[in-house]
């Protein structure tokens, strides 16, 4: 850093200011990557994968999809729920807000209802469902698939 100021010419504000910048940005990045790898999601899956033109259906709703990037329904306390048939894109969208989430450095989790309701169910058997609770009522933001059945393997998630 210290070459890199001499060669701009920078002051020693200047020079601190811009190491002051790399080490937010820095702090930033690791905290994103921290919320991603806790959100359980498997993936990083951004809109400009979401094909509009892959069913009607989302080419109608196609503002209401972009406006809940925006996610101006978390600050507001909202819940957002996505209907819909079969091969729609409901978990794809339901992954894309969560990924969003996640860059906006907000605590998500995204799970399966059934994976959800099994770790609780067993939580009642050592009295730890208060504690248990916390898991899925604490995230900003806690997405989910409820159609899909809970794999044998499946974890609960990490306290």
């Amino acid at each position: 850093m210290i070459s890199e100021a001499t060669a701009k010419n920078l002051s020693l504000a200047q020079a601190l200011e811009s190491l002051a910048d790399l080490e937010l940005e820095s702090r930033n990045t690791r905290s994103i990557e921290r919320r991603f790898r806790l959100s359980r999601l498997h993936a990083q899956h951004s809109i400009d994968s979401f094909n509009f033109k892959h069913h009607k259906s989302r080419m109608e709703l196609k503002h209401r999809i972009l406006r809940l990037l925006d996610l101006d329904f978390l600050a507001k306390g909202t819940s957002a729920i996505i209907i819909g048939n079969p091969g729609v894109g409901k978990s794809f969208l339901a992954k894309i807000i969560a990924w969003r989430a996640c860059q906006a450095n907000q605590r998500v989790l995204f799970t399966t209802a059934m994976d959800m309701l099994n770790h609780l169910l067993a939580s009642q058997v050592d009295h730890s469902l208060i504690r248990k609770l916390r898991i899925y009522t604490e995230p900003t933001l806690l997405g989910g698939d409820s159609l899909r059945k809970a794999s044998k393997n499946s974890n609960p998630p990490a306290e």
